[in-house]
């Protein structure tokens, strides 16, 4: 364990291109959601690597306060084969800081809201 908290799952950016994948990346920052504003724990963010072609999420990287609790959602997500579109079409309340993933996941289509 550590401060902050890191979790992770799947391909960094790095080993996806390296496997020839063609990618789209999306990563937002806990500074710009409003929950973590509210319990002061700005620092950190999600990035979420996705396979351009298909849609399909490769991998996430989280720094930040709860995001080993949040890692879970990833996890199914990948496990489910779940597209960047069906991640920022699933409900996330807000302000909650698993919000971060959808507005992560928006990013890379450039849809995202809270930026």
């Amino acid at each position: 364990y550590c401060s902050p908290e890191i979790a992770s799952v799947g391909y960094t950016e790095k080993a996806a291109k390296a496997a020839g994948y063609e990618l789209k990346i999306g990563k937002f920052p806990f500074s710009a959601s409003g929950k973590a504003s509210a319990s002061g724990a700005k620092d950190g963010f999600v990035k979420l690597i996705f396979d351009a072609k298909y849609g399909e999420l490769l991998g996430a990287h989280m720094i930040g306060n709860n995001v080993t609790e949040m890692i879970a959602e990833i996890v199914v997500a990948r496990k489910l084969e779940t597209t960047g579109h069906e991640m920022i079409k699933s409900v996330h309340p807000h302000p909650t800081m698993s919000e971060a993933i959808m507005e992560a996941a928006a990013d890379a289509y450039g849809e995202v809201i809270h930026l």
